[in-house]
């Protein structure tokens, strides 16, 4: 009898270890870390890294908010951190934040400098001395009359119809077609005549002269651009791309301004 206690003791004794050794070895199973595949790390990663593109947007969006209060005595145009932190897109909404129209003004005068480099490079003759005068009257006209006038009309439209919808978006374009434009024309033809010694009689024979068919021009060249411009940009940034489609347009006033006198 003792024999058979002794031997269910020495069964119960290797069967109770076996069973731990069971458990043991599936609680190592269930514990065991996820996949090492490198592949596996990689998608982690790249989730984790687009995970963050929202936040990207939104920081974007944020610099962009122009309600906040400025410190008139800074000087982005010299701030080289700005540059490197935002890029030339945010060095530039730096810019018309802190200084809106002297801002606009000098992108006017760029583009007008350009815009007539251009025009007699393409149609005066190769042998034609550059006017270098005339360069610099486009250049006045951006700089003190073009670039403050569309910081004020673009302001002006995107509060009297601050809605994006297409009916709104139409009627800004004919309020450009029918209002801006024109004065605009006429302010342009009329200075640049004025600056180059003609009198009032010969602006208003000008006038008569270039303005229908420059009109005309322009009919067929603005409305998809302000439909663009209006529709898509934000106000702060609608005179710069006004600006940057009327490079052509520019291109051709210049041509026009500088045709000979008209009869009297």
């Amino acid at each position: 009898m003792a024999a058979g206690v002794l031997r269910n003791a020495v069964k119960h004794k290797f069967s109770g270890h076996y069973i731990q050794q069971r458990h043991s070895f599936s609680d190592r199973l269930t514990k065991t870390p996820g996949p090492t595949n490198p592949s596996h790390h990689y998608c982690q990663q790249t989730k984790a890294h687009y995970s963050r593109f929202p936040q990207f947007f939104y920081r974007k969006a944020k610099e962009l908010d122009f309600s906040a209060p400025v410190n008139v005595f800074s000087s982005p145009f010299s701030s080289n951190s700005s540059v490197s932190r935002n890029g030339l897109v945010g060095w530039y909404l730096e810019m018309i934040k802190a200084r809106p129209i002297l801002t606009k003004s000098i992108t006017s005068a760029i583009i007008y400098t350009v815009a007539d480099f251009s025009s007699q490079k393409i149609v005066s003759p190769s042998s034609a001395p550059y006017d270098v005068v005339r360069t610099l009257r486009m250049a006045g006209y951006g700089m003190l009359i073009l670039g403050p006038s569309l910081h004020f009309w673009f302001n002006f439209v995107s509060k009297a119809l601050p809605k994006r919808d297409l009916l709104t978006t139409m009627t800004k374009i004919v309020m450009g077609q029918t209002l801006y434009g024109p004065l605009m024309t006429v302010v342009f033809f009329s200075v640049n005549a004025s600056l180059q010694g003609e009198n009032g009689e010969e602006i208003y024979a000008r006038l008569r002269r270039d303005l229908v068919p420059t009109m005309i021009s322009g009919v067929m060249y603005w409305p998809l651009c302000d439909f663009v411009t209006f529709k898509f940009i934000p106000v702060q940034l609608q005179p710069l791309v006004s600006n940057s489609f009327s490079y052509l347009w520019t291109v051709y006033m210049t041509y026009m301004a500088s045709l000979d006198r008209a009869d009297v």
